[in-house]
């Protein structure tokens, strides 16, 4: 599932259209769209040019403007949410052979690109301005990647839940899901169903700081890593050893969620 370092990664795909003319958008599938149209989408995307993206949580927000200034606030923006399946693709070469999954195509005159979904969970959404943009994400915590270590306490231990379902609760902190929640939890050393209002000042301090290394390291490759000396680089072995103490890994859901941990180096 595309998280926080995932959508980076497509922000920065995105950044390769950015201040080229649309000259097409095809709807190749409308069922990514969200509350539009294809031909909403159509009319207001073709002829103008994407600005900075701007990403919050797993949400990605390109606006529009027209070619050679700025987005202003009172114009469109186009919202990208990648569900469980979605992804952002650039392709320099026009005539590149579709992928089945293609379901959006934005066309410039130096290549297209491509909105990708297998599942289509979440999709593409068209803002009319800022502040229908701003009403979107008002509901999401903040993010993860820009908190800092008072907020998440408060958020988290005002929660009072257990830590797992807390750190992947969008309206708490944005942007972290199933691998990166368990990823900074085992860095960490903290049990996935450890109550959030149960830590001490020094286990907050070794989340805080664990997170932000683990978003740190994550960001650039555009995923959560899957080195050996990480969990995620174990998770998924049938027969999975942690990579610090080689005790085998305990599988079972936590808040209804896939959740995978080492029960010596998370004690409960």
């Amino acid at each position: 599932m595309p998280e926080l370092p995932d959508v980076e990664g497509f922000s920065r795909v995105l950044g390769r259209a950015g201040g080229r003319k649309v000259e097409d958008v095809e709807v190749l599938d409308a069922g990514v769209l969200r509350d539009t149209t294809g031909p909403e989408v159509r009319d207001a995307v073709t002829g103008s040019a994407f600005g900075a993206p701007c990403r919050h949580g797993k949400w990605l927000v390109a606006p529009l403007h027209a070619p050679g200034r700025r987005h202003r606030k009172d114009e469109p923006s186009i919202v990208f949410h990648f569900g469980m399946t979605g992804a952002l693709i650039w392709s320099p070469d026009e005539g590149e052979e579709r992928h089945r999954h293609d379901r959006l195509i934005f066309a410039t005159d130096d290549g297209e690109l491509r909105f990708r979904d297998m599942r289509k969970l979440q999709g593409v959404r068209l803002m009319q301005d800022d502040g229908d943009v701003d009403e979107l994400l008002a509901d999401s915590g903040p993010d993860a990647a820009s908190i800092d270590r008072d907020e998440l306490t408060e958020r988290l231990g005002a929660s009072r839940r257990r830590l797992k379902p807390a750190l992947i609760d969008q309206s708490v902190v944005a942007g972290l899901g199933n691998l990166l929640a368990d990823e900074i939890l085992w860095q960490a050393r903290l049990h996935p169903a450890r109550s959030s209002d149960d830590l001490t000042n020094d286990e907050w301090r070794r989340l805080f700081s664990t997170m932000r290394s683990v978003l740190r390291q994550s960001e650039p490759v555009g995923r959560v890593p899957d080195r050996r000396s990480w969990l995620t680089g174990r998770r998924d072995e049938p027969e999975g050893k942690c990579p610090r103490c080689l005790t085998r890994l305990r599988h079972k859901p936590v808040g209804g969620r896939r959740t995978v941990w080492c029960p010596n180096c998370q004690p409960s």
